[in-house]
């Protein structure tokens, strides 16, 4: 069966209304019709013959359709039943030849099932709604699942908290997480009128490209929460925020002068290698 036009509002809202569904507000659903960024996504991804991705939320598959075209080998997730219907009809012939595979139901829960069934693919992208983005993107780092090169756009406001630098508002335990894990490049904006339904936010094309250095600290799992009780009430101090942690003071206190950090400091300032040598010297002294 043959997609519609990806580019166009009217025939997009035309195939919705012909099959009785409708977007759905809950799962973020904005279509991207700009052909342009489409293409400069699929470039930033680099893809190549058979190469495997991961796609978030395909929608009505303007993104797979391209992907496909190069000869990649594509999972996505998807959520909305209406459009899983109809992503099966038109790549019927991919899933038969065994390049298209469709999971369907919550991302936020399958991407952990897939993972244990099959390999972790190359590529993982999509354009990913405000309510999944941090999430998503935390828990595959805190699982340890990490993809060579990730193309999200996201709403902007999340897009500076990914690239966030100490010492700015935006700073929090999610900008740590994802500068651990991957160098990050914000790609390009996109306003409103490059979706359909107009959102009334900016988003950001991000790439995020594996770091080669990762984990660099002798205990992730320490560390991922560690990071995450540094932030979790940012006005109080490092001091703090670690006693709660450690639960113990004295211990807290050797910990700190002993990584040279100032007790008296707050979280949203300390550099991420502040951070990791913090969880070393904590896992040095606790044995």
């Amino acid at each position: 069966m043959k997609h519609p036009d990806y580019n166009s509002p009217a025939e997009l809202k035309k195939i919705l209304e012909e099959n009785g569904f409708s977007m759905q507000k809950k799962f973020g659903q904005n279509f991207l019709i700009n052909p342009d960024a489409r293409s400069k996504i699929i470039q930033a991804l680099d893809v190549k013959e058979n190469t495997s991705v991961w796609e978030i939320g395909p929608g009505l598959g303007s993104m797979t359709s391209e992907l496909l075209d190069k000869k990649c080998n594509v999972t996505a997730f998807e959520i909305d039943k209406g459009f899983i219907q109809l992503l099966k009809e038109y790549f019927s012939d991919y899933i038969q030849a065994e390049k298209f595979t469709l999971i369907e139901g919550d991302a936020i829960k399958n991407w952990k099932i897939q993972a244990k069934n099959a390999p972790i693919p190359e590529r993982f992208f999509g354009n990913l709604p405000y309510n999944i983005a941090a999430t998503l993107i935390a828990d595959t780092i805190e699982q340890n699942i990490r993809f060579e090169k990730c193309v999200f756009t996201v709403q902007k406001e999340v897009a500076l908290r990914m690239a966030a630098k100490p010492g700015s508002a935006d700073y929090s335990s999610f900008s740590v997480l994802c500068q651990w894990a991957y160098d990050i490049k914000p790609l390009f904006d996109l306003s409103g009128s490059n979706f359909w339904p107009k959102p009334n936010v900016d988003s950001r094309a991000v790439l995020f490209t594996r770091k080669e250095d990762f984990p660099n600290c002798k205990n992730p799992q320490l560390f991922i929460k560690m990071q995450r009780a540094l932030f979790s009430s940012r006005r109080k101090t490092v001091r703090n925020n670690l006693a709660g942690f450690l639960n113990n003071n004295e211990l807290t206190l050797s910990v700190l002068n002993a990584a040279g950090i100032d007790p008296m400091k707050r979280a949203e300032v300390l550099t991420i290698e502040q951070m990791l040598h913090l969880s070393d010297t904590i896992q040095s002294l606790r044995g």
